[in-house]
C-alpha cells in the first residue's frame, strides 16, 4: 500500500529553515515503506527542492492528496483540511492564547492533531525534539552577547571573538573557534575583575545539555551549588566554573518541617517557594534551560534584582541566556522574545524599562524564541532522525476506529491532543481555554 504524507513550507518567519524530514529519510520512507512524500516548495529550506527531487519526493504547493501533513510550527488556520492528521508544534499543552483559534479550527473540521512535544517514552522523557540547538544556539549567543557586554564596560577578553550563531557557517566551525578562544583562556587567563566567573544553569535536561556541551569546550570545572559561597577563595582565573542547579537546589518546601520531593513538586508547585535568587549575586551567566509554567515559583523577580541594584555598586551578572523563553515567567522581566539578528536587550531594574543591544545599566537578556533555527541543517538531522522510524506506524494506522482503540504504539498515541475533532481524555482541560 502507498501513503501519500506532505511536508508543509514554514513561514512562520525569515528565519524559519527547519525541515521535519531530511532528503535521506524521505528517500528511505519511500523505498522500505511506500511512503510517498509532496513538499511544498521553499527558496529558504535549509535542504534545498533539487535534494527531495532526488530523494523521491514530489515537489508541489497543492498537499490535498496527503492524508498527513508534518510541520515544524504552528499551522495558519486557512491551511487545515477537513479530516487530515496534521504532526507539528502546536504550542497549545499551556492553552497558550494566540494558539486558541488555530486549535479551535482543527476541532472544527474534525482534524486530529499529534503534537511532537508530548511524543514521550514511559518516564515522560521526549523522544522528537529540538532542545539541544536550543541549547547549543542559545549558548553561543549568550558568550557572543557576553563578550560584547565586556567590551562596552572596557574589559578585554576572548570572548569579544565570538559571533552570534548564525554569522557561522556551521557547528563545526563553531566548535573549534569557541576551543580556540578555550586555548587562549588556559595561555593568557581572564582579567583579576572577572575571577571566579560562574555561568549557571537551571535544568538538566536536552536544552541544559545542548548549553553545557558548548561551555565544555572552554577550560571549565564543575562545582555544587553549596560551593559558590567559598569558591572566591580558591578560583582559577584561567577556568571557569559551572554550576547545574537541579529543582532542590532551587526551591523548598513552604510548609516547616517539610522535605522536598520531586515528584510532589511537579505535581503541587504551590506547595513550594523558590530560594534560587541566593545564588545569583555569585554568578556572571545565568542560563534558563527549564520548564516552566504559571503554577511554578518564578526563580528571578523584578523585586530581586531591583534590590541587588540598590544594594551592590557592582554587580556581578552580565547576562542572563533565556533560553526557554517564557515571558514574565521563569525570569520575570523577560518582557518579549527577540530575533536573531537582535537577540538582546538589556533590562534596567531600577527604572523597568528595556533597551535593545548590550548598552546600559542592567543586565543583558537573551530572549531568542526559535534558537534551533539558526542551526537549521544540524537540527533539522537530528530531529528527523527521531521522527522518521514513527511515520510508518502514523501514516499506516486505522484512523476510522474509536481513539481507545486506534493501533498507534503508546508513545505516538500520548502525543494526540486532538482525535477527529476532539480533545483526546488528557488534554479535556484545554476546553477551559478555548
Amino acid at each position: 500500500m502507498v501513503f501519500n504524507i506532505g511536508i508543509r513550507r514554514e513561514d512562520k518567519n525569515r528565519w524559519e529553515r527547519r525541515v521535519p524530514l531530511i532528503p535521506k529519510h524521505v528517500k528511505e520512507l519511500k523505498e522500505k515503506y511506500g511512503v510517498q512524500t509532496f513538499l511544498q516548495p521553499s527558496e529558504v529550506r535549509a535542504f534545498t527542492d533539487d535534494e527531495y527531487k532526488r530523494a523521491g519526493a514530489i515537489i508541489q504547493e497543492d498537499l490535498s492528496s496527503s492524508s498527513h501533513i508534518f510541520a515544524v510550527k504552528e499551522v495558519p488556520t486557512d491551511f487545515f483540511e477537513e479530516g487530515k492528521t496534521y504532526v507539528f508544534f502546536s504550542h497549545t499543552m499551556k492553552g497558550q492564547k494566540h494558539n486558541m483559534p488555530m486549535l479551535k479550527r482543527m476541532l472544527e473540521l474534525g482534524c486530529t492533531l499529534i503534537d511532537y512535544e508530548r511524543i514521550v517514552d514511559e518516564h515522560g522523557r521526549r523522544l522528537v525534539f529540538f532542545g539541544r540547538f536550543a541549547g547549543l544556539a542559545g549558548m553561543i549567543d549568550t558568550l557572543w552577547a557576553f563578550g560584547k557586554r565586556l567590551e562596552w564596560e572596557g574589559i578585554e577578553t576572548p570572548f569579544r571573538k565570538i559571533k552570534q550563531t548564525i554569522y557561522y557557517e556551521d557547528l563545526e566551525e563553531i566548535k573549534e573557534h569557541i576551543s580556540q578562544i578555550g586555548e587562549e583562556i588556559e595561555n593568557k587567563g581572564l582579567p583579576p575583575s572577572l575571577t571566579p566567573l560562574i555561568v549557571g544553569f537551571a535544568g538538566y535536561g536536552n536544552v541544559s545539555k545542548g548549553a553545557q556541551e558548548i561551555l565544555d569546550i572552554l577550560p571549565v570545572e564543575k562545582v555544587e551549588p553549596q560551593e559558590l559561597s567559598t569558591i572566591q577563595s580558591k578560583s582559577a582565573n584561567t577556568t571557569i566554573y559551572k554550576v547545574v542547579f537541579r529543582e532542590e537546589d532551587m526551591v523548598e518546601p513552604i510548609e516547616k518541617g517539610a522535605v522536598f520531593d520531586l515528584q510532589d513538586y511537579y505535581t503541587h508547585p504551590e506547595r513550594y517557594r523558590s530560594v534560587f535568587e541566593q545564588y545569583i549575586p555569585h554568578l556572571t551567566i545565568l542560563m534558563n534551560c527549564i520548564y516552566w509554567d504559571s503554577r511554578y515559583p518564578r526563580f528571578v523577580t523584578k523585586a530581586f534584582l531591583k534590590d541587588l541594584f540598590t544594594k551592590e555598586e557592582k554587580v556581578k551578572l552580565r547576562v542572563i541566556g533565556d533560553i526557554s523563553c517564557d515571558i514574565n515567567g521563569a525570569i520575570e522581566f523577560n518582557v518579549k522574545a527577540t530575533e536573531p539578528d537582535n537577540p538582546v536587550y538589556v533590562y534596567n531594574p531600577l527604572t523597568e524599562k528595556v533597551e535593545d543591544g548590550y548598552t546600559g545599566k542592567g543586565v543583558v537578556v537573551l530572549a531568542v524564541d526559535n534558537l534551533p533555527c539558526e542551526l537549521p541543517k544540524e537540527s533539522s538531522t537530528s530531529f528527523s532522525e527521531s521522527l522518521w522510524h514513527f511515520v510508518p506506524d502514523i501514516v499506516g494506522a486505522d484512523y476510522s476506529a474509536d481513539f481507545e482503540d486506534i493501533d498507534l504504539p503508546p508513545q505516538i498515541k500520548k502525543a494526540v491532543i486532538v482525535y477527529k475533532g476532539e480533545l483526546t481524555p488528557d488534554y479535556q482541560y484545554i476546553n477551559k481555554y478555548l
